[in-house]
């Protein structure tokens, strides 16, 4: 099941004016420190670096009969009973049936809401499947469902970026993506104990769709030390490998810029993954990388590091959608948490309770990240401290320290040109 894919471009960051009409002069920055905020000026370069690109799309849709309000997994109208479709080449929804849009083969067996290339096939996400879950094993149809609503949402954001995301023209080539979802041998593992494991191989996506049940995934994130765990974050993660072949790898200038920001990816890769799983992280790790498993080596970095550039694109992106004031919460977000008042005390949520260690907020980069960032960090405290009155976890437990906002800047950088 392979397909063709092709996109546009979305982008949207804070403007200059937007920062002032909140009240400063250039511009407030809040950062994380894994359970603190920090409030610091950004330099006034930052607003004036920052360009608004123009949206093609949002991540809220409108009915094409009636107008009212759909979200990206809806498959009808709750207003007008209209049944809809997600046409990705548009970035909209269309009326099922009308001007040949016809819904994807998979419609009935994982609730896939995307427009068929033609009658009886498959849609641009669905092509790209390589292997799907034996749906005669109780329970996999539904863990199917969820991976591929995690699966569309990501593919929504490569697209979204003008990205080539193209099916494999044949198994063996490097060029293309193929999603195999699979599950551990039943009786928990293989011969030897094997099991599944997630991971991108010259293209290929592996997904052991035990991940979609969130216990399971909970008792994984608790076993590895992780904050953060989810469907949408592994396929953001590996497909991150995958990009890093096809821009980074074959061009020299973009290369030797990835080894100034990232560090050399030639030492063993192999070896430097043992090492990581067979000795504890440096204490200072947080201050050059976004995760423990990023400091491993620098393609884990910018797996990682790429992972939460599309998670913060892809949120504010919703927080504009929804036409939300970031400017605003920032002025009542600043003394809402402070080193000094929040060390995570009594935290049942497995997160780290005391201080992470992180020096201070990340300086103006000069880049036009900048102001993304900044607009960002206003969400994650406010979304953060939400999150906190209902007794959940941070939404977003991670500390963007000054080199990762450097990298970060990387990568905006590399989708930008």
């Amino acid at each position: 099941m392979w397909q063709r894919v092709t996109g546009f471009v979305t982008r949207c960051v804070l403007s200059a004016a937007d920062w002032k009409a909140a009240g400063h002069l250039s511009g407030g920055f809040l950062t994380l420190r894994g359970n603190d905020m920090l409030i610091r000026a950004f330099a006034t370069r930052a607003c004036r670096s920052a360009r608004t690109v123009e949206k093609t799309a949002v991540k809220l849709f409108a009915c094409p009969s009636c107008t009212q309000q759909l979200y990206f997994e809806n498959t009808r109208c709750l207003a007008c009973d209209s049944i809809v479709l997600y046409e990705p080449r548009q970035a909209m929804f269309v009326v099922a049936g009308a001007s040949g849009a016809i819904a994807c083969a998979n419609s009935e067996q994982c609730a896939c809401n995307w427009v068929a290339a033609k009658p009886g096939g498959f849609c641009r996400a669905c092509q790209l499947n390589k292997t799907i879950p034996d749906l005669t094993v109780g329970g996999n149809r539904e863990r199917w469902i969820r991976v591929e609503a995690a699966k569309k949402r990501v593919i929504y954001s490569l697209l979204s970026f003008g990205l080539d995301v193209e099916p494999k023209s044949a198994p063996g080539s490097e060029v293309g993506i193929a999603f195999d979802f699979l599950a551990d041998p039943s009786g928990g593992g293989g011969p030897g104990g094997e099991r599944i494991l997630t991971g991108h191989d010259n293209g290929v996506i592996t997904l052991n769709v035990a991940e979609a049940d969130s216990p399971e995934r909970e008792k994984r994130r608790i076993a590895m030390g992780e904050t953060y765990r989810t469907l949408l974050g592994h396929f953001r993660h590996e497909l991150g490998h995958y990009y890093w072949d096809r821009l980074i790898r074959d061009d020299a200038a973009w290369l030797d810029r990835f080894r100034a920001t990232f560090g050399d990816e030639r030492p063993d890769y192999e070896e430097a993954l043992k090492l990581h799983y067979a000795t504890p992280p440096a204490a200072d790790w947080q201050m050059r990388h976004i995760s423990a498993y990023a400091a491993s080596h620098p393609w884990e970095d910018w797996a990682e590091t790429w992972a939460h550039y599309l998670h913060i694109v892809d949120t504010l992106e919703m927080a504009d959608s929804l036409k939300w004031s970031i400017g605003a919460m920032e002025l009542a977000s600043g003394p809402l948490l402070t080193p000094d008042t929040d060390r995570g005390a009594g935290r049942d949520d497995g997160q780290d309770p005391g201080d992470d260690g992180a020096e201070y907020p990340p300086a103006s980069t000069g880049a036009a990240f900048d102001a993304t960032l900044g607009r960002w960090i206003v969400l994650s405290n406010a979304s953060n401290s939400i999150n906190r009155c209902m007794g959940l976890p941070d939404l977003y437990p991670f500390v963007i320290s000054q080199v990762v906002a450097e990298k970060l800047a990387f990568i905006d950088d590399l989708l930008r040109r």
